[in-house]
């Protein structure tokens, strides 16, 4: 007997949940690209996005992954032979910078480890030693999936500021976008990038990326950007193909459009009220099974904590062995231990992660908290009690 029956519940960091208002926006027969409502729709995802931004810069989409983000970051301020400032805190930091590295950028990394957050200390120092300017930006990851370390954006920029360093600062908010406060222009960065599949409840297949006046002005001083990674035609089209350099992603223009419209009409700051809450009832939990087994928070303070991932350790082989329970008997899906390989669990079995990103409330995250308990039963995986109520106490605060 399986309790595998009825509706699946995808508790990963991304894909996230789509909500049935985006399914049902994209359930439709192809339209036409060249004229009509499709054009009219993707014009009003413009101010949108840069709302959600929180920016007055300039919004470009591109038809691609987080991955594609980065590089149209890269290839439109960045030329071969620069050298950028990567503090890293986890695997899509150091995957950044590998991205830079095949452009023929050369990254300065700083590896914090999977656990702690950005120095700002060290930046501002690092910049102060570079006194010929030779780092063109700083590529930092505001919340990495893989650790669900969140760094001070807004800090990174005082250290840059206090060195009088010229730097570009970018942001990867691919995890973070919408679920956790960001303010592009209140904390002075000048590009941001995102991607579709996560805060944004739509499905893997767009990225964004937003720049101001001091990017678009390096952009202008380069001497060729290839024709697709371009942003200056995508955010001053005279036609529909332009804002995607070519045939629409229609379906996706569509959801985004849906999503955007909830967004809205939650408003920004009850998500990420929503989101606060609910990551803090999913630390309540684990904080106390950890009074009573091997189950450890990887981040240990909550003030480095994302609040749309939770990465957790288990011990190996535990966390495989829990994922693998979980699917199988109870449809749900966690998110395994990204990048956290060790020479004693090189297949990081020890490590799983809770997605409570975009289209998520209390019921489905204690639904999730519930499962993983009769989980850690089932397989005799020792733990602290109190739990759920530590959680659901958490919950009766909205």
């Amino acid at each position: 007997m399986s309790l595998a029956h009825g509706r699946p519940y995808l508790a990963i960091p991304g894909p996230s949940v789509m909500p049935d208002a985006v399914l049902r926006a994209m359930h439709r027969a192809s339209p036409n690209i060249y004229a009509g409502e499709l054009d009219e729709i993707t014009a009003s995802l413009i101010p949108d996005l840069a709302d959600i931004a929180r920016t007055k810069g300039k919004t470009a989409i591109y038809i691609g992954n987080g991955h594609a983000a980065w590089e149209a970051a890269l290839v439109n301020t960045l030329s071969p032979g620069d050298k950028v400032l990567v503090p890293a805190t986890g695997r899509f930091g150091l995957f950044w910078a590998d991205m830079a590295v095949g452009l023929g950028i050369v990254p300065q990394i700083i590896d914090y480890g999977r656990s702690q957050p950005v120095d700002p200390q060290q930046i501002e120092d690092m910049l102060r030693a570079d006194k010929a300017h030779e780092i063109k930006a700083v590529l930092a990851t505001h919340v990495d999936t893989s650790t669900s370390v969140r760094n001070d954006i807004s800090a990174i920029r005082a250290a840059m500021n206090a060195a009088g360093h010229p730097a570009l600062l970018m942001a990867d908010c691919i995890a973070s976008l919408v679920c956790d406060r960001y303010e592009m222009d209140a904390w002075g960065v000048d590009v941001t990038l995102a991607a579709s599949q996560k805060g944004l409840m739509v499905p893997p297949g767009l990225a964004f990326v937003w720049f101001n006046e001091k990017a678009a002005e390096v952009r202008a001083g380069k001497e060729r950007v290839s024709r697709y990674w371009d942003w200056s035609p995508r955010v001053a089209p005279q036609r529909l193909s332009e804002y995607f350099c070519g045939t629409a992603p229609t379906h996706h223009v569509y959801g985004l459009r849906a999503a955007l419209d909830m967004i809205k009409q939650e408003g920004l700051e009850a998500i990420w009220q929503r989101h606060e809450l609910l990551a803090r009832a999913v630390w309540a939990a684990c904080e106390a099974w950890a009074q009573g087994g091997p189950l450890r928070l990887n981040v240990a303070d909550p003030a480095h904590r994302g609040h749309e991932v939770t990465a957790l350790s288990l011990g190996a082989p535990h966390g495989t062995a829990l994922r693998t329970w979980l699917e199988s008997k109870a449809d749900v899906t966690l998110g395994i231990g990204l990048g956290m390989e060790t020479p004693e669990d090189p297949k990081s079995d020890g490590f799983f992660r809770i997605g409570h990103m975009g289209h998520v409330n209390a019921h489905m995250v204690m639904g999730v908290l519930g499962t993983v308990q009769a989980g850690m039963s089932a397989l005799d995986i020792p733990y602290g009690s109190g739990a759920l109520d530590a959680a659901a106490a958490v919950m009766a605060e909205a």
